[in-house]
């Protein structure tokens, strides 16, 4: 490994449009990404914003002012009209809406539509009805990503599974006729898929975290130039040479804090990846930013990351070569670099190969006492 280090000094209802919103942030309907339509007491279409207008293609022009059953023509997957089916206005005094379900617009499009009564007092007239609509493509999407998730998994578990189930069941018939060596060698392969099991779940559990929003840092200071270190470290220790790697660190560094082991988690998988995909000199750079932070850039020498895939590295299943891996692994380094309210990038490194730099914050001291 060669080290190098250098110095440095230093919402409205009468319309579609947007209105002010809540405490004054510019804040309005057309900023939904949902479709928004309100009617009044009258049944009158009083809002039909900008996401409304695209999912149901009728302007607002033409929506505003009209009766809600004519504006919004919804009806069920039978064939019957909903407006008269649910009829909001003059149905059970106590209900106060409509869950979510799947209805028709005009020429069959599917759509998901909640409805909201706004009611005086519990019992009272209706005063504002409510209606949100989204596409069923998002949710087709979702539902589509969720079966990939499974068949990964579902694939990546077969291959170990299989593994520990031969050789333990073959221990167990004939333990009496495999000598010492043997043994060891089946226990070893053993120990190895089973290893890979428990990391392909902690990727579900983090995957699962980051996209609730539940992935917790427990912060403290880390020293990122020398976690880096570590990490080189253990690549030679485990027989790669050390000429392989270039850690070229920026003095003086601001003091980090983060999640170490969330920071060992990114680091181990943009080095691993670099050696594994990439070909030559593995250069780490450690840098002080502006504003106080420090970065980390991985890159090497290999073909890189074609143009057309680099907007695609950051999502699921993304793989940059055949040679395994779930795909998994640079989703959850952006998750929980972001969760640290960093930024990672990728591009294409000077000599040609790929190039990922991570950014992290240092914590304002309000934060650590949170």
């Amino acid at each position: 490994m060669t080290v190098r280090t250098s110095a440095d000094s230093g919402a409205g209802e009468s319309s579609g449009a947007a209105g002010p919103g809540p405490a004054g942030l510019g804040i309005g309907p057309d900023d939904l990404s949902d479709g928004l339509v309100v009617a009044d007491e009258r049944g009158r279409v009083v809002c039909f914003n900008a996401a409304a207008e695209r999912i149901t293609a009728v302007s607002a022009v033409h929506a505003l002012g009209a009766p809600l059953e004519r504006a919004l023509p919804l009806e069920d997957l039978e064939g019957r009209r909903w407006w008269q089916l649910t009829d909001p206005y003059g149905g059970l005094a106590i209900r106060v809406g409509q869950p979510e379900r799947n209805l028709l617009l005009p020429g069959g499009r599917e759509v998901l539509v909640t409805a909201r009564y706004v009611r005086s007092r519990p019992t009272g007239p209706v005063l504002r009805v409510v209606v949100s609509i989204r596409d069923t493509e998002a949710r087709r999407r979702t539902e589509r990503s969720h079966a990939e998730l499974i068949a990964t998994v579902a694939h990546e578990l077969r291959s170990p599974l299989t593994s520990v189930k031969g050789f333990t069941a073959t221990l167990l018939a004939k333990w009496e006729r495999f000598t010492d060596e043997q043994k060891r060698l089946m226990l070893e392969t053993v120990d190895a898929d089973a290893n890979r099991v428990t990391r392909l779940i902690a990727e579900l559990l983090d995957i699962s975290r980051i996209d609730s929003g539940r992935l917790e840092v427990r912060r403290q200071p880390v020293d990122i130039a020398a976690a880096v270190s570590r990490h080189i470290q253990a690549h030679v220790a485990s027989g790669r040479p050390a000429e392989r790697f270039l850690l070229r660190v920026t003095q003086p560094l601001p003091a980090v804090w983060a999640d170490p082991d969330k920071v060992d988690q990114v680091l181990s998988n943009l080095l691993e990846n670099a050696v594994r995909h990439g070909d030559g000199t593995v250069t780490i750079d450690v840098e002080p930013t502006d504003p106080v932070g420090a970065s980390v850039t991985v890159s090497d020498e290999g073909p890189g990351i074609p143009e057309e895939s680099m907007n695609r590295v950051f999502t699921r299943f993304w793989r940059g070569s055949k040679r395994g891996g779930t795909g998994l692994g640079l989703y959850i380094v952006k998750g929980i670099v972001e969760a640290h309210g960093g930024s990672i990038t990728v591009g294409r490194a000077p000599g040609g190969g790929a190039r990922f730099r991570f950014m992290l914050p240092v914590a304002a001291p309000a934060y650590l006492n949170a």
